[in-house]
């Protein structure tokens, strides 16, 4: 699609995820995007919706051994192991770069336990140039055998609520597509007291090297992301956006303006873009220029006309 152009420069790209006000409805997705500083010679994060932070645990973990990424059709499998630098260390060597920047900066929490997830929770109160948290829930609940908290619409809620109850700022809860029933699980978080959702987090894969006959990666299952996921994750989507009544981010395979669009027809107030930042280190930007430039071809007053605007 070739967007037209025309005299107003300056359409209004604002959305509201709850209490939070972004200027536009970009944001980088956890993981894929670092501490941000790591992209300041390559993006204009001045920019940007938001920044979410690659994801931080109560201590720092040093991720699985390599192999850790496989490119696959369409996508990219990873198992990364949620390296990071732990919370302490975020808020001292992360946290006096990132609110300079200008922007909400979220941070995406985990953890192997509810009390971890509070814990953590309770370390970023009061921390200057946080805007909101994203409740990673698709961890292993250590006490539970390893039973993702993200499975499991009960263990779900316990994390929101956990996190909620001890949080300054807005909670985000990230669902991860590993279900039955994503209304479900989407009901379960709202029910916890989440302010947002924001779907999916990775498809469970993996990949098998023919000449070694073993598994690509040294752990063997990794999370799968990229155009590949697309479909299921604006079906699942629009699936959270009928369900519950609050924002919903879209996540999952979005590479340019009109994959953000789509997300946001389907009841998507904002988008998080992931692997394509690999592939395409400005990609951030270049669709917030195109949101921009279909919002005017359309004439409409406000990107927030869109959201959930699917004709069925």
């Amino acid at each position: 699609m070739e967007f037209v152009k025309d005299q107003n420069p300056y359409p209004d790209l604002r959305v509201n995820i709850g209490s939070l006000e972004l200027q536009n409805p970009v944001m980088t997705a956890s993981g894929t995007f670092g501490y941000a500083r790591e992209f300041e010679h390559l993006v204009n994060l001045h920019r940007l919706g938001g920044i979410i932070v690659k994801g931080i645990s109560l201590e720092p973990r040093p991720g699985n051994p390599p192999q850790r990424i496989a490119e696959t059709p369409c996508g990219m499998l990873n198992a990364i192991g949620l390296q990071n630098v732990g919370v302490n260390r975020f808020i001292t060597e992360k946290i006096p770069y990132l609110k300079g920047i200008g922007v909400p900066v979220v941070v995406n929490i985990l953890g192997d336990s509810v009390n971890e997830y509070q814990l953590i929770t309770e370390r970023l109160v009061g921390v200057e140039g946080i805007a909101a948290l994203e409740v990673n829930i698709s961890c292993p609940n250590v006490k539970k055998g390893g039973v993702a908290f993200g499975s499991q619409p009960k263990l779900a809620a316990a994390v929101t609520e956990a996190v909620k109850k001890a949080a300054d700022v807005p909670v985000m809860v990230k669902l991860s597509p590993n279900v039955t029933d994503i209304a479900e699980m989407a009901k379960a978080v709202e029910d916890g007291g989440a302010d947002s959702i924001s779907l999916i987090n990775t498809l469970i894969g993996m990949a098998i090297d023919l000449e070694k006959k073993k598994p690509v990666l040294a752990n063997v299952i990794g999370g799968l992301s990229g155009p590949a996921i697309k479909p299921v994750a604006l079906r699942m989507v629009y699936q959270t956006a009928a369900a519950v009544k609050i924002p919903v981010i879209g996540i999952g395979g979005i590479e340019t303006a009109e994959d953000a669009l789509e997300f946001m027809l389907a009841g998507a107030s904002a988008v998080q873009v992931g692997t394509a930042n690999f592939v395409n280190p400005k990609v951030s930007e270049e669709l917030v220029d195109g949101i921009s430039d279909y919002v005017k071809m359309q004439k409409l007053q406000s990107v927030r006309e869109l959201i959930g605007a699917l004709e069925l």
